[in-house]
């Protein structure tokens, strides 16, 4: 038997939609000596990690913790502890991920009803409102930052319709956290799942959740068990609250260490300071693609900073083009999805690799190749 080489895989500046590049300190925070994942002091980064979520999501949430997973656990653990068989859940679908989110809604046996837009656009309010003149959903679940198509939604007036409907209002933010506005108590989100490895910079592996304090009561209204064991925040929130924690699963302690040292970093840049820099690199971005012929899919106003989808000039050709940025300049960008396969790149400056550099990089090398 040949035993593989040692791993040294080849610096890249990752600006697909994600991951992203970590941020340094994060590296060498996942490089910390381990302890124990009971530990009293592994206990206090927990907390730690919990009251910096809260700070980033902009809620009091006290059921506020990092799913030992990916965003896509995220999403299935928001899910799968509000809805019970039979159930009704209204969910707006304008990409890969509500997509994503009805196949889920249908898995647990709930009735899914769906409000769809064309990939590229947005949900309107009044989508909605008609909607729920149709149904009495538990919940309506929205993508706040849709990875698939670059499209930034409106929530506050969603949300509003939700809560007048009595459901409760869930929302995908794994795109948006930490590098646009978010803010889950303003705007009445009931329960929010992200991830680690877009605008918060750290690697893949932990999906930041939080549920509010009516979504914590209609998990305790349930009549039946939460259908996955893993995901089950009744018993989640005894490992992650009070003083006797309660041994569920080994917590991955080195992502916990890169999501702290993540956490600090964002919160010590400010919030507003990091949303503006993603914004003016956005800016850069984009006056320096419109100069080379190509066109933004989304218009602005609708348009994420952070995951830029733009149109290919007539002639370019996909594949080949990101297979010269990655063979010849270490550059890696995103492919379209679905039916923009072929004709979208989608462009990530997420988090620490939202920065001059990486887009005059780009720029430059496209310009060459060109």
């Amino acid at each position: 038997m040949t035993l593989p080489g040692q791993l040294n895989p080849t610096p890249r500046i990752l600006l697909g939609p994600g991951p992203s590049n970590a941020h340094p300190r994060v590296i060498r925070a996942m490089a910390t000596p381990l302890i124990g994942h009971l530990d009293p002091e592994f206990i206090g980064i927990m907390e730690d990690v919990k009251s910096m979520l809260q700070q980033v999501f902009r809620t009091k949430n006290a059921l506020t913790f990092p799913v030992s997973a990916t965003g896509s656990a995220g999403m299935e653990a928001i899910l799968t502890n509000l809805l019970e068989p039979g159930d009704e859940a209204l969910i707006c679908v304008n990409g890969v991920f509500g997509n994503r989110m009805a196949d889920i809604v249908e898995r647990l046996g709930a009735k899914l009803h769906r409000v769809d837009a064309p990939w590229g656009k947005w949900i309107e309010p009044e989508q909605v409102k008609e909607a729920l003149g149709k149904c009495k959903p538990k919940a309506v679940a929205i993508v706040h930052a849709e990875t698939s198509t670059g499209v930034l939604q409106p929530l506050e007036e969603i949300g509003k319709l939700a809560h007048d409907a009595g459901a409760l209002f869930l929302v995908d933010t794994v795109t948006s956290l930490g590098g646009t506005d978010v803010r889950v108590d303003d705007w009445g989100i009931d329960a929010v799942y992200s991830g680690t490895q877009k605008c918060l910079s750290a690697p893949p592996g932990l999906a930041p959740v939080s549920f509010s304090d009516r979504a914590v009561e209609a998990i305790r209204a349930r009549k039946t068990k939460v259908q996955s064991w893993y995901l089950d925040t009744t018993m989640l929130i005894n490992y992650w609250s009070g003083e006797k924690r309660a041994y569920h699963h080994t917590a991955p302690i080195s992502s916990i260490y890169s999501l702290y040292e993540a956490l600090r970093i964002v919160l010590e840049e400010g919030l507003e300071s990091r949303f503006e820099r993603h914004q003016k690199n956005h800016e850069l971005l984009k006056a320096g693609l419109e100069d080379l012929g190509f066109e933004f899919l989304v218009p602005e106003g609708y348009r994420l900073p952070m995951l830029n989808a733009v149109k290919l000039p007539q002639g370019f050709d996909d594949a080949g083009m990101r297979k010269t940025l990655l063979d010849r300049y270490n550059i890696e960008v995103g492919a379209g999805l679905g039916e923009f396969a072929g004709k979208v790149w989608r462009i990530g400056l997420m988090g620490y690799g939202s920065n001059e550099n990486h887009v005059n990089a780009l720029i430059s090398a496209l310009r060459q190749v060109l």
